[in-house]
């Protein structure tokens, strides 16, 4: 049960709505985060730049990698929202998000997002080498700050645990 409920949008501001309503417009809906975040608009302006850099890091990773690499993020945070939300792309795109068969460049990626969640004062120089073999320092930089947005919402779905919207209850984790 989510602590504060999704604005609705018959009790939003105008401010509010109209955020609400450029969302719908560009994504085709608003989702339980994105409605609750509607509480206070420059929440959700910030949170929702992580589009901003999700176009930056996919010219440069692909599409997959980069749902890959926000999927393990999710994943290492325990975000049921988020992680569910990614599970639903690789299971759509043909892949099994229990069982992924990753290259080598892939699991760099993965291993960096999933050691980004659990503690990003520990990544290893190991691991940060194996980034450095295939992404220039500015990649590196836009990618660090992509992942680190996702941290943001998964740290704002998991503490005022926001509910999972119900398109994505047939992909949570079995």
């Amino acid at each position: 049960m989510a602590r504060i409920p999704p604005l609705q949008d018959a009790d939003a501001g105008p401010e509010a709505r109209a955020v609400l309503d450029e969302i719908r417009a560009t994504h085709g809906r608003v989702t339980n985060m994105k409605r609750t975040l509607a509480r206070a608009p420059a929440a959700l302006r910030a949170l929702m730049t992580w589009y901003d850099l999700r176009d930056q890091v996919i010219p440069f990773l692909g599409y997959r990698l980069t749902m890959l690499f926000a999927h393990a993020i999710s994943a290492g945070t325990d975000c049921l929202v988020c992680s569910t939300f990614f599970r639903r792309i690789l299971i759509e795109a043909g892949e099994d998000p229990d069982a992924l068969v990753l290259s080598e460049t892939e699991r760099a990626l993965v291993d960096y997002g999933r050691q980004l969640a659990v503690d990003a004062n520990r990544v290893s120089d190991e691991l940060f080498a194996r980034l450095a073999r295939f992404l220039s320092p500015a990649q590196i930089v836009e990618l660090t700050a992509f992942g680190g947005m996702m941290i943001a919402t998964n740290v704002f779905n998991n503490a005022l645990q926001v509910d999972l919207d119900e398109y994505l209850f047939a992909f949570r984790p079995k």
